[in-house]
């Protein structure tokens, strides 16, 4: 064979192999031989992301799915008569939440006097509010503040302080003897009550330890309808003097406090429990009284 002949044939090879090359080719674009497994998969890929892009084909139906299921995790109702529903209960519990409160207002609406106004009792009985450093809180100054006006009316005769003495380092009811003695209240006229651990253990020691029947209590406007509230329910004759404050960021934490402070108080109405600490019978309020009638 010549060296052209060989040409020839060489390009013949080479010729066939391009219709070979071709033909792979083709036959990817018909979607047989191994280059239509590439393809389609690749195409496969390009619809899936292209479908997640508008919200069509396998990634829609991922994206609602986990939609879908984020909505139920949270609980929120799917339907309109569900919210329905949904905003009726919430609005019941509500109600129920307030009822406590609404109580302590109703049982103490007729019951509450500014100091000028106040009735003739024997007894005031001041509620303890906290000490800074030993020395009462300015809330607790200006209840007793109030109480010393009362005795200089003549409105009062002993008052009976009741406060927390639970700590030997903190022991409210001396630190408001202190305190009414130099704003001139005598001494023999200030009482303690060393066990006031909250308005119903005041207010039932004061008529089951102390003998109170009969008095005018002293506390903040927030607080004073829950302490008439619950020494009428604890058999005391009681009137309120809510003493006024500036309304500061303590009035208003102590006037959301009474919402919850309500519902316990409440409770204590109709279970009537038992103070913290009972204890014996005590004759300070009557010793003093005895005395000024001697």
């Amino acid at each position: 064979m010549g060296k052209q002949e060989q040409v020839t044939g060489t390009g013949a090879v080479a010729e066939a192999g391009g219709d070979t090359g071709a033909e792979a080719a083709a036959g990817g674009s018909a979607g047989t031989g191994p280059g239509a497994v590439a393809g389609v998969a690749k195409a496969a890929s390009q619809g899936e992301v292209q479908g997640a892009a508008v919200g069509v084909g396998p990634g829609r139906g991922a994206g609602r799915g986990w939609w879908r299921s984020g909505r139920s995790r949270l609980g929120w109702p799917r339907s309109v008569r569900a919210r329905r529903r949904a905003v009726r209960v919430v609005m019941g519990l509500c109600v129920l939440a307030l009822l406590p409160s609404t109580w302590t207002h109703v049982s103490a609406a007729d019951r509450l006097r500014t100091t000028a106004r106040a009735p003739a009792a024997e007894v005031a009985v001041v509620f303890g509010a906290g000490l800074w450093n030993g020395r009462p809180t300015p809330y607790l100054a200006n209840r007793l503040d109030a109480a010393v006006e009362l005795y200089r009316a003549g409105k009062v005769k002993v008052v009976l302080v009741t406060g927390d003495n639970s700590r030997r380092e903190y022991d409210e009811p001396d630190a408001m003897r202190t305190y009414l003695t130099a704003h001139g209240v005598p001494d023999e006229r200030v009482v303690s009550d060393y066990a006031g651990f909250d308005t119903w253990d005041s207010c039932v020691r004061a008529r089951e330890i102390f003998g109170v029947r009969r008095a005018v209590l002293v506390s903040q406007g927030f607080h004073i309808h829950r302490a008439v509230a619950l020494c009428q329910a604890a058999g005391v004759d009681a009137y309120g003097v809510g003493v006024d404050d500036a309304h500061d960021a303590t009035w208003y934490y102590g006037g959301a406090r009474e919402v919850f402070a309500a519902g316990k108080a409440a409770l204590d109405a109709v279970l009537r429990p038992d103070p913290t600490f009972l204890g014996p019978k005590e004759e300070g309020v009557s010793r003093a009284l005895g005395a000024l009638a001697d």
